[in-house]
This record gives C-alpha cells, sequence and structure tokens, in this order.
C-alpha cells in the first residue's frame, strides 16, 4: 500500500508556515506498514489540487490531502475533491446539524460560511469532528481513495488516527511496520562512507523487494548519518531486522560509529565516563566554552562533568593553568593543558583544546591550525594536530566535536 502526502495552503508555499503535518502524517504511515514515496504542497487554487490529486492517484493507491476544509473563501479542497471524482458537492444536513450542535454546545453563534463545512462530494463519506468544526472526508476514487483532513494539527492528528490508519490498513489487506535506526559517524566525508558501505548496499540491492534499505544524511558538525529502513510483520521482526543490519554496518565502519539515532556525542561520552567513575575537567581556548556548553545540555552532566577555564588569553593558561611561557598554539602547549586542568579540577581526565580561528595567522600559523590533548588516569596525556577549513565559527565547532570524538576513541581504548 502506497499513500501519498498532500499539504494544501498557499501560506506554505510562501513560507509563512512550517508544514509539520505532513512529518507527522509521514511518521504515522511509516508505523503501520504503509510507503509514502511522494509529498506535495500546494496552494489554496482548485484546479492545483485538483491536478495534485489526479497525479498522486495515478502512482499510489491513496491521497492524504490535510488542510482547506475551513469555512473562508480559500478553503477550497471540497470543490477539487468534487472535480477529481466527478460529481457533485451536496450540503450534508446531519453534518450541518451536527456542526450546529458543537457551536451551541460552546455557546457560541454559527456563522452562515460554516455551513460550507457540511458540503460533501456526492459519494463520499464523512468523518465526524471531535474537537473542532471541520469534518473530514473519506472519498473514493475507483479502487483508490483519498482522505481529506484538517489543517489544525491538533484535529488532524485525532482524525488521522482514529478514521484513516485503520481505513489504510483494511485496504492494504495486511498489517506490517516501517521502521529506521541510525547509525551516527564522524570522521570522514559522505563519499568514503558510501564506498566503505558499498558492498551492503549491493547485497542489499541484490535481494530484491522487502530487504532493508540504506541512507545517508549530511548533518554538518554533526557527522554523517547512515540511516537503515525495513519493514517488517510487527515491531519485534522489525526490530530483529534491523539489530541483524546494523551488525553488519557496524562491522563495515568500527569506531566511525558514535552513537545510534538522536544519542549525541556527549552523551555516549557521558555514559562511558559514568561507566568508570570518571570526571572529565575541559580547558577551552580556541573553541571558547563550546564543548562546555555542549556538554551542559546534558541532563545528569554533573555526575560527570566538573567543569572548564575557558582560558582564551595566552596570560590565563600561562598564570591560572602554568603553561610554560612561549608559544600556546603547539602540542607541548596542548598536552600541559590538558594534564594542568586535570590537576586544577581535581578530575580524572583531562580534554583541552588551542589553535587558531581566524581570521588572522597566530605565531606565524595558518588559521584552522588546532592542537588536542587528552590526559587519562594511570596513562601518558597525548596530543594531536588538526588542519581544518572553513570560516572562523565552522572551525571552531568542527574542532570542538573532533575534540570529544577523539577522547571518545581514547576511552574506547583504556
Amino acid at each position: 500500500m502506497r499513500a501519498e502526502i498532500i499539504a494544501v495552503g498557499t501560506e506554505l508555499l510562501l513560507g509563512h508556515h512550517v508544514d509539520t503535518n505532513s512529518t507527522f502524517i509521514a511518521e504515522e504511515l511509516a508505523a503501520s506498514g504503509i510507503d509514502c514515496h511522494f509529498q506535495t504542497r500546494v496552494g489554496d487554487n482548485i484546479d492545483r489540487i485538483a491536478s495534485a490529486l489526479e497525479i498522486a492517484l495515478a502512482r499510489s493507491d491513496a491521497a492524504i490531502v490535510c488542510g482547506g476544509l475551513g469555512p473562508t473563501q480559500d478553503d477550497v479542497t471540497r470543490e477539487a475533491l468534487a472535480k477529481v471524482m466527478r460529481v457533485e458537492l451536496i450540503r450534508d444536513e446531519e453534518t450541518l446539524a451536527r456542526t450546529r450542535a458543537i457551536f451551541a454546545a460552546r455557546g457560541r453563534k454559527m456563522s452562515p460560511n460554516n455551513e460550507k463545512q457540511a458540503d460533501v462530494p456526492i459519494g463520499a463519506q464523512v468523518i465526524p469532528q471531535e474537537t473542532g468544526t471541520a469534518p473530514g472526508l473519506i472519498c473514493p476514487v475507483g479502487q483508490k481513495a483519498i482522505y481529506a483532513l484538517p489543517g489544525v494539527p491538533a484535529e488532524m492528528k485525532e482524525m488521522l488516527r482514529r478514521a484513516v490508519l485503520g481505513d489504510l490498513i483494511a485496504r492494504s489487506g495486511e498489517r506490517a511496520v516501517i521502521a529506521s535506526r541510525t547509525l551516527r559517524t564522524w570522521g570522514m566525508g559522505e563519499s568514503l562512507l558510501a564506498q566503505i558501505v558499498a558492498p551492503r548496499v549491493e547485497a542489499l540491492d541484490a535481494g530484491g523487494r522487502g530487504v532493508p534499505t540504506i541512507a545517508f544524511l549530511a548533518r554538518g558538525i554533526e557527522g554523517i548519518s547512515v540511516r537503515v529502513t525495513v519493514k517488517a510483520p510487527d515491531d519485534d521482526a522489525a526490530r530483529a531486522a534491523l539489530d541483524v543490519e546494523e551488525a553488519e554496518l557496524r562491522v563495515l565502519l568500527g569506531d566511525k560509529v558514535f552513537a545510534t539515532d538522536e544519542e549525541s556525542m556527549e552523551h555516549v561520552i557521558g555514559a562511558m565516563l559514568t561507566e568508570r567513575g570518571w570526571k572529565l575537567a575541559l580547558a577551552e581556548s580556541l573553541t571558547g566554552g563550546l564543548i562546555s556548553s555542549r556538554i551542559v545540555a546534558q541532563p545528569g552532566a554533573s555526575t560527570w562533568f566538573d567543569g572548564s577555564v575557558v582560558c582564551y588569553a595566552s596570560s590565563v593558561k600561562h598564570d591560572l593553568l602554568g603553561i610554560k611561557e612561549g608559544p600556546v598554539v603547539t602540542k607541548d602547549a596542548a598536552l600541559a593543558m590538558a594534564g594542568s586542568i586535570r590537576r586544577l579540577l581535581g578530575s580524572d581526565v583531562g580534554l583541552s583544546t588551542t589553535g587558531v580561528a581566524g581570521p588572522d595567522a597566530q605565531e606565524g600559523l595558518a588559521p584552522g591550525t588546532v592542537f588536542v590533548g587528552i590526559a587519562l588516569p594511570g596513562e601518558e596525556p597525548e596530543a594531536f594536530g588538526l588542519s581544518l577549513v572553513g570560516s572562523r565559527n565552522q572551525i571552531r565547532e568542527v574542532a570542538a566535536i573532533t575534540s570529544l570524538d577523539a577522547l571518545r576513541r581514547r576511552l574506547l581504548q583504556s
């Protein structure tokens, strides 16, 4: 079963409102095992809405159109539905009486223009309202169907779950779920990642329809995500299939995978430190508190994060952290900063950053030159250099998450 989503509203095309309804409907369709291959936005125009519906029905089994069922002049979805069905609109007296009763129950007088909400294409089934005034519609078109829902999110959600999803499942003749799992990676570009995963993609493609699918999503400074999607008879079968595919991908990607789904780098590091009973301290120069900000955004971070020193000026590095006089954008400086902040705050782990964000050079070093230091219990501190490109802010942001990833990898080895 394939269902398309059509969001109606000129305000969506103008960017005045964000189309959250389509996102919600797509998620509910996936959870019900119904494929959604296309989504469309169209303005408040009868001909264009009708055209979008006809295109959807030509390539899918059903269409869910959201919006345009209100009482105003620009609410013309009913007229478009009648055009596609090639029937007339008639006033449904039962729906009209129900709408009047809704207004009466709220102590309000119903305006004459609300009567148009009782207009129904001949042959359509009314989905009664329970939270608003605009009823929905189930419109048969041959062996296919159009479901018309209000644009008000609360009304749409209630009606979708109460009347639409069950009808779609019944029409499909099968019960299934579509589920996804995302592996989040850091440390390689999208093209290299795709090259590494290619053998698995090819193996799945050879298996034909119904096997898991793999897709990639670049998320800027949050890395590249690898999303696995499966269709299965039930939640348990979907989870089992995702487990199998995740294991296959982890063999290929190794420690490039730092988290699954919406887990962040900081969440993962916090769990690793908590498992060891360790606490972290930061000495941030180049990143200027960006790492600390990411960490304290995590609930419960106080159980594994002691604090930080933003040692931006060279004098702070010398006077507070005891770094020896001389250049401060060096591997030696990063090493000393990591060890010093660990001792200063009495923490188990020290992490430091120093470098040149730009736009000007510093100490004869080009913007993007970064050094990261890590100090762990019972081990010699280590430091490494990075050569980053981009704007000042991009360099700082990439340095922040790369430093955290470096700490994650060291913790994996400890």
